[in-house]
């Protein structure tokens, strides 16, 4: 089985406030009577589900292009912390739902951990209040043997952070990371990741097609 879990792409996307929403410019269009159609596409490049480069964190960080696909593809488990909107997810929490899980001490199971929150429904809407990680955690999910985390919210952090400790953490690590992910109907489990970001050389992310495929 398939689980698509990446939003719908229009102009009606949200995105972090300032930044570049969707926009689509018809150059050439069959059904007014021309030979094709062809369009032109402006956007930021962290628009729905997408993957941050380290040089959208970090001054001296990868850009996008030169990071090693296979960190983007292979097992992964889901997990579904509870957590309340404006809230960070703690290690408790993810402590938490192992021990709920019944998995006792085999913790985390695989290399990539995506969180589910659900405090960004609504990828029309920006939601101001999402759950940020606390950056303990991403020490801990590092400890853990984790190479990329991924989170169903515009980011890893608080929509009002500057510092960004969360972003800040996954750099000491060298770790990775997706946003914007939609993981409302995807049962807590271990599944196969793909999520492969474009070869867009110099920039700081890619939109990915994520999807989970059950093992």
């Amino acid at each position: 089985m398939i689980y698509d879990i990446s939003p719908a792409l229009s102009p009606d996307t949200a995105v972090f406030p300032g930044d570049t929403a969707l926009s689509r410019e018809v150059l050439l269009d069959i059904a007014g009577g021309d030979h094709i159609t062809l369009s032109t596409l402006r956007s930021t490049v962290h628009l729905g589900s997408h993957a941050d480069a380290p040089s959208h964190y970090a001054a001296a960080g990868d850009s996008i292009d030169v990071r090693p696909l296979d960190l983007y593809l292979g097992p992964c488990q889901v997990m579904r912390p509870e957590v309340s909107a404006g809230e960070l997810v703690s290690i408790a929490a993810v402590e938490a739902t192992i021990a709920a899980s019944g998995r006792g001490s085999k913790g985390i199971t695989q290399p990539r951990v995506l969180l589910a929150t659900g405090t960004a429904p609504d990828p029309a809407a920006f939601p101001h209040d999402f759950a940020g990680l606390e950056p303990e955690l991403v020490d801990w999910l590092a400890g853990q043997g984790v190479v990329l985390v991924g989170v169903d919210t515009p980011s890893v952090d608080p929509a009002d952070s500057e510092d960004l400790p969360a972003h800040a953490a996954v750099a000491r690590h060298d770790m990775n990371i997706l946003e914007g992910l939609v993981l409302g109907e995807v049962p807590a489990g271990e599944y196969e990741l793909i999520a492969l970001p474009l070869r867009l050389v110099g920039f700081d992310g890619s939109p990915v097609r994520a999807v989970l495929r059950t093992l």
